[in-house]
């Protein structure tokens, strides 16, 4: 039986950690998806739903069950109900992450504990991932009770984040254990050990700017830090000047959160320009200058698709209404960017420089 579980190990690891790594963008999906609809608080209490197991709860149940459990009315008051969808959006998040995800997790970690193949790093690594989802449980816990508080639900996808860039180590230290390491991961070792300082930068920058942008979306009338008088006045200017002074961090967070993402996008440029250069002078391997370069891209196109989301105001029944899809993909592509910026130097210290160090150990040796 032994025998049986370190084979499945050796054979599945890889797979199944990449399985997990496609659930958790899906939890996080469903989560992005929850904030668009404003269905953060479609849910009450936790872990049930409405005292339930199920998302189908009509409007006389809710109300019912609010006046069962005053202390759980929401921001809105206990006339707000939900419709099935919304509730709905919570339900699954809640069933894909504690259901799902979490037992795949102390499964993965179950079976790298097994397999001789792999090293402490892995193991590490897994025993990690494990503690994270732990946390995340609690974050959401904390996030219902909190009434999806603005820090909160920022907290909440950060450590979502975190943990995804646990499942993404295992799976790098995997590969380079079991001499699997596909192509397009294989690195100039001479350009990774120059760039590496460089890349840690840019992957901070990135997770403050998406930190900072969901506490945006999640802090009442942010949004509407710079106005909504259409272009330019709202944007790329802010109240229709390039410049204005941050004296309420909270209802101005906006206002910081361009200014980090503008200077985290001229850092991004002026590397693209600079491996560039040394690229085109034949010094080291491309393939790295293309990941920076895919990531950059898509850093610079999400930056145009916030600028449309503020453009997207509209009035609609005395309020300010905002295109929520493309806020979703605003979202989604920050994240991106974050996982692959960070990938790109997990790969660095993992594999490449790795790597780079039995060879040297190596030749000591002989």
């Amino acid at each position: 039986m032994g025998r049986e579980i370190m084979r499945f190990g050796r054979v599945s690891v890889q797979k199944l950690t990449a399985i997990i790594v496609g659930v958790t963008i899906l939890v996080i999906a469903a989560g992005g998806t929850i904030r668009i609809y404003d269905a953060g608080e479609s849910c009450p209490d936790w872990p049930t739903c409405f005292g339930t197991w199920g998302f189908d709860i009509s409007e006389e149940e809710q109300r019912e069950w609010f006046d069962e459990n005053p202390s759980e009315i929401d921001s809105r008051g206990s006339s707000h109900t939900y419709t099935t969808f919304e509730i709905f959006t919570e339900w699954i998040h809640r069933l894909l992450a504690g259901a799902i995800l979490g037992p795949l997790v102390i499964l993965n970690w179950f079976i790298i504990r097994k397999d001789e193949e792999l090293t402490n790093e892995v193991k590490l690594a897994s025993l990690i991932s494990v503690l994270l989802i732990g946390w995340q449980g609690f974050l959401g816990y904390v996030t219902v009770r909190l009434d999806n508080l603005h820090w909160s639900v920022a907290l909440h996808l950060a450590s979502a984040l975190l943990f995804l860039m646990s499942l993404i180590w295992i799976w790098l230290a995997t590969v380079r254990d079991k001499e699997q390491i596909p192509k397009w991961i294989e690195f100039d070792p001479i350009l990774a050990k120059r760039w590496t300082n460089r890349i840690v930068l840019l992957s901070v920058g990135t997770f403050l700017t998406l930190f900072l942008g969901v506490f945006v979306s999640t802090t009442p009338g942010a949004n509407q830090g710079c106005g909504v008088s259409g272009f330019p006045g709202s944007w790329p200017l802010c109240n229709d000047s390039i410049y204005q002074k941050v004296v309420d961090f909270e209802a101005q967070s906006q206002i910081l959160h361009r200014l980090l993402v503008s200077i985290v996008g001229t850092i991004l440029a002026i590397t693209c320009y600079i491996i560039w250069k040394e690229n085109k002078e034949g010094e080291y391997g491309t393939l790295l200058c293309k990941w920076i370069w895919i990531s950059s891209t898509l850093y610079l196109i999400n930056i145009g698709l916030g600028g449309l989301y503020v453009l997207s105001a509209k009035l609609e029944n005395f309020e300010i209404v905002y295109f929520e899809l493309l806020s979703l993909i605003h979202l989604m592509l920050a994240s991106l960017v974050f996982v692959m910026i960070t990938s790109i130097l997990m790969t660095i210290k993992v594999i490449t420089l790795y790597e780079k160090n039995h060879v040297v150990n190596d030749t000591i040796a002989q």
